[in-house]
């Protein structure tokens, strides 16, 4: 009894040697840094490691430092992407993985010095590629900041509150002054806020800064159609509507000389609109009272088409 049991536990122990060892599967790690052409971090970005034997994807996002790292990839040759909102910036092919750790860096400043030095750019013309680059890129952000503007003032001034309009958009004028659709959009927010205003002192002071953003809006438009290399077809009606809004502010701050000359210099602009602008001119002038300007004004609107019903109508 005693040895069928010793050699019981001889056959378990032999049948355990005899048994293959069942480990999991060995894996790598990855990581690395993204740069910009400037050496500043690429934040929020996709490193992507494809496995060109596998199919597989391991999507790896960047911290604020642009370091992005990772456990448990499979071994093998991968193609590795760099990508952000959407673009592919920078790609790697057939890159090594192993059971150590892969180091993976995009470095574009170097990578874009190393392509340029292979198609044979020299240094300078890779400096003034580089500037211009960086230039775009920051047009590229300072335009979003606008839109986002913009798009705020916009939603104030659809819920009547314009006061947060005005301070939204002063805000987008510090940022770049440039801008004449954001003087223009200034403008419009004074000169609405100011009919609203029951003192006669604070209405006055909100319409001549709405005067003054409108003519802002104009110099721009006007310089910029000058230098622009190709015009743009539509610059003739959006400086005419510049004219045709500070026209109106003019005539309820009760400047109606001056009101004139604007809605003149409207229909002037865009000759396309000059029954409208002429028109406008005549409404002021009849409600302020001063008739035969007013039949003057209609006179035009009608010359310019002689179609305009409400012409004839507001003449009459």
């Amino acid at each position: 009894m005693k040895q069928r049991s010793i050699l019981l536990v001889l056959v378990l122990a032999l049948l355990a040697v005899c048994v293959p060892p069942v480990f999991g599967q060995a894996t790598g790690s990855v990581k690395g840094v993204c740069k910009d052409q400037n050496g500043a971090p690429i934040t929020g970005a996709t490193v992507e490691w494809f496995s060109q034997e596998t199919g597989r994807k391991y999507a790896l996002k960047t911290n604020n430092k642009g370091e992005y790292f990772s456990l448990g990839i499979a071994p093998g040759k991968y193609k590795v992407t760099l990508s952000k909102d959407g673009k592919e910036i920078f790609n790697f092919n057939n890159v090594p993985v192993s059971v150590d750790e892969a180091v993976l860096d995009f470095d574009l400043k170097k990578e874009q010095q190393q392509g340029a030095q292979a198609a044979g750019v020299s240094p300078e013309e890779l400096k003034r590629r580089q500037e211009a680059a960086a230039q775009a890129a920051k047009e590229g952000s300072t335009v979003k900041t606008l839109n986002e503007k913009l798009a705020a003032a916009n939603t104030a001034t659809a819920a009547g509150d314009f006061d947060t309009a005005i301070a939204t958009l002063t805000e987008a004028t510090q940022l770049d002054a440039t801008r004449d659709l954001l003087w223009f959009k200034l403008g419009d927010a004074y000169r609405s806020s100011g009919l609203k205003q029951t003192d006669p002192a604070e209405k006055a002071k909100r319409l001549d800064s709405a005067i003054q953003d409108y003519q802002k809006a104009i110099d721009l438009k006007a310089k910029a159609n000058e230098t622009a290399t190709a015009k743009n077809p539509d610059a003739p009606k959006q400086l005419a509507a510049y004219y045709n809004n500070l026209a109106e502010a003019y005539a309820k701050a009760g400047k109606s000389d001056d009101a004139v000359k604007a809605y003149t210099q409207a229909a002037t602009t865009d000759p396309t609109s000059a029954a409208q602008y002429y028109f406008n001119m005549g409404a002021i002038m009849t409600n302020t009272g001063k008739v035969d300007e007013a039949i003057a004004a209609f006179d035009k609107s009608i010359a310019a088409d002689p179609n305009r019903a409400e012409s004839y109508y507001w003449k009459a």
